[in-house]
Parts: C-alpha cells; sequence; structure tokens
C-alpha cells in the first residue's frame, strides 16, 4: 500500500508542479495588470488635473461651478421676472411680455422659462389668467406649459423603456395642451409661438408628413426664419423621431441657405450631422463638407445681434467642432464665451453634461497651448 501511494504520489507530482507554476504566472499577470491599470488610473488623473489647470488658468469654471439650466447668462431683466414668479407675482413677467412685444425670437424663448417655471408651480399663472382672462400673453404660457408638462409626464428615456402609464398620460395631456394652444393662437393671430409649441405635439402625437408641411407653412407665414420654430422641426425631422437622416439634413441644408446673415440657423446642418453621427472616430467631423458647414457658422455668429438669446447654442456646436477639427485656439475662444453654462448641445444628451463640456474645453485648452 505504501509503495502504491509512492507512486502515485510521483505521478501526481509534475501536475502539482505544474499547477503551481500556473497560479504563480496567474497572480503576476494578475499583480501586474492591477498595478498597470492603476497606474494609468494615476496618469489619466494626473492629465486630467493637468488640463483642469490650464483652463483655471484662463479664468474658466469648474463642472460643479457650470449652469446646467441654460446655454447663456439670462437677461437680467428675465432674470427678475422668473424670481418674481416664483414668489408668486406675476406683474414683472407680464410687464417683460409686454415690453418683448413682437421681438418673436425673444418672446419664445421668455414664453419658454416662463412655461417651464409654471409647470413646477403655477399659482402665479392662475392669478395673472384670473385678473386678465383674455391675455394672449397668459395664454400662451398656458399653452406652452401644458406641453412642457406632458413631456414630463412621459420621462426623457426611448419608447422601449417608456411605460404604459407613462405613455397614456403623456397622450391624455398633449390632447390638453392642443385646447390650449388652440386658445392662444386665436387671442394672438399673429403670433407663431404657439404654433412652435405645437411642433412638440408633432412629435409626441405622431401627425403624418403633410401635416407637419403645413404647421410649418402657419410658422413661417409668420416667422420665416425663427430659430427656435427651426431647432424644434429638425427635432421632428430626424430619424429618431417622424423623418431621417436624409430628410433631416435636406431640412437642415435649405433652411441654412435660404436664411439671412445672423439668423443662426447655419446651426441646423451641425445639429442634423450631431443628431445622426454614430462613428467613434472624428473623421466624419472633418470633411470639406463639415469644415464648410462650421465657417458658414462662424460667419453667421460673428453677423448676429450680440443679444440674440439663441446665439450661446450656436458658440456650444462651434466650440465643439471646431475642437474635433483641431482648431482648438478658435474653440477656445468660443468656450471662453459659453463657459459657465452647459445646457446645449451637444452637451445636453450626456447624463452628467457640466463634466463632458468641462472634458472637451479642457482638452481644447490643452491642445491649443501645446499648438503654440
Amino acid at each position: 500500500m505504501t509503495v502504491l501511494l509512492w507512486i502515485l504520489a510521483a505521478l501526481a507530482l509534475p501536475f502539482v508542479l505544474f499547477a503551481a507554476w500556473m497560479a504563480k504566472v496567474f497572480l503576476k499577470e494578475f499583480f501586474s495588470g492591477n498595478a498597470e491599470a492603476a497606474l494609468e488610473a494615476e496618469e489619466a488623473a494626473a492629465t486630467g488635473a493637468e488640463k483642469a489647470a490650464a483652463s483655471a488658468a484662463l479664468g474658466l469654471l469648474p463642472a460643479e461651478r457650470q449652469n446646467t439650466d441654460s446655454a447663456g447668462p439670462l437677461t437680467p431683466e428675465t432674470t427678475a421676472a422668473l424670481a418674481a414668479v416664483r414668489g408668486g407675482d406675476w406683474r414683472p413677467a407680464a410687464d417683460l411680455m409686454a415690453a418683448v412685444g413682437r421681438d418673436w425670437e425673444r418672446r419664445s424663448a421668455l414664453t419658454f422659462r416662463l412655461a417651464d417655471t409654471a409647470a413646477d408651480d403655477d399659482a402665479w399663472l392662475l392669478a395673472w389668467e384670473s385678473e386678465r382672462p383674455e391675455d394672449p400673453d397668459a395664454a400662451v404660457v398656458r399653452a406652452r406649459s401644458a406641453v412642457i408638462l406632458a413631456w414630463r409626464v412621459r420621462g426623457g428615456q426611448r419608447a422601449e423603456h417608456t411605460t404604459r402609464e407613462q405613455s397614456d398620460g403623456f397622450h391624455r395631456t398633449l390632447l390638453q395642451a392642443r385646447e390650449e394652444i388652440a386658445r392662444a393662437a386665436a387671442l394672438n393671430p399673429d403670433d407663431p409661438t404657439p404654433y412652435i409649441a405645437e411642433i412638440w405635439l408633432a412629435l409626441g402625437l405622431g401627425y403624418p408628413n403633410a401635416k407637419m408641411d403645413d404647421l410649418w407653412t402657419k410658422i413661417t407665414a409668420r416667422a420665416p426664419h425663427h430659430y427656435e420654430a427651426h431647432f424644434s422641426a429638425l427635432q421632428y425631422w430626424c430619424a429618431k423621431w417622424r423623418g431621417s437622416e436624409r430628410l433631416a439634413t435636406e431640412f437642415a441644408e435649405r433652411a441654412a441657405a435660404d436664411a439671412p446673415a445672423g439668423s443662426l440657423l447655419t446651426a441646423l446642418p451641425l445639429i442634423a450631422h450631431f443628431e445622426h453621427d454614430d462613428s467613434d472616430d472624428t473623421a466624419a467631423d472633418n470633411t470639406p463638407e463639415m469644415v464648410a458647414r462650421v465657417e458658414a457658422a462662424l460667419k453667421d455668429a460673428a453677423a448676429a445681434d450680440p443679444a440674440h438669446p439663441r446665439l450661446p447654442e450656436l458658440r456650444h456646436l462651434l466650440a465643439y467642432y471646431l475642437h474635433l477639427q483641431g482648431r482648438n485656439e478658435a474653440a477656445v475662444e468660443h468656450f471662453r464665451l459659453v463657459d459657465g453654462h452647459v445646457d446645449a448641445l451637444p452637451w445636453r444628451y450626456r447624463s452628467d453634461k457640466a463634466e463632458y463640456f468641462c472634458q472637451v474645453r479642457d482638452t481644447a485648452v490643452m491642445e491649443a497651448g501645446a499648438a503654440r
């Protein structure tokens, strides 16, 4: 028996030695890999800190100090009106809406801000409507607020991740919003703002293309080169909603070509490209066509009214694409002009838009410095 055990032990010894050698190799590779990963992480953190320091040296703000609610600073009058309505006083908002008058770009921008606030708490809007029941300004704020509420009910997930309850509530609230939109349009027939709000019903309710064309005719008859209207309509024509990449690009190119300098509609081809670009590198961003689009947008931004409420949105896009095209000094100039506010494309779709904005900005700053 003892001899047999010795024989078995002798036979097993090579396997034991082999297993021990394999364990040694595994442990060596495991700890070596962990050490390498740790070193890479440490180097990435050091690089990130160096980039952030370079941006800080230019006076640019860190992620935690970026405003995530707007693309650029609001006017003092808008800020004051929003503060007043949050405190329950609607009169400064009513006065500001009256002062904006037929400046449709500013009217739609202000209406959205007020409507978004009313979607949180509309007590002040109810008081306004009670005192001035036929006021078209209150009516258009109500209409936009109803649309915002509908999209909040739906949530921000894709359709396959939206519950049946969310979907039903979304469509029910959109149908109610349609009544508010019709009322606002009737009270102020020249105003394109109610119809711009209706574009978001077109997305949610699935307007057929012909019905969207009819709605678009109503809008352009009142404001042919309205930025927010074009941005919203472009979303409708994107593949993710009711169109396709071809339809979105054709719409964007046509609008940009027909628009006067300073209208900012050169942003549309950039947005159409962004919405449909699934590539993992920057080759698609550096084609002659994309370089020409960025050049056109640069000229458009230079020709625009510095107080145009949508100018920061174009500057965010310019900063991004200038960086992707390796034109980092120019990119940094646009990053400077929008720094502090990050609610714009291309950052808006990220879960942490401030972090993404700073990551791209800091890289552009570093690369611009290295090129000098």
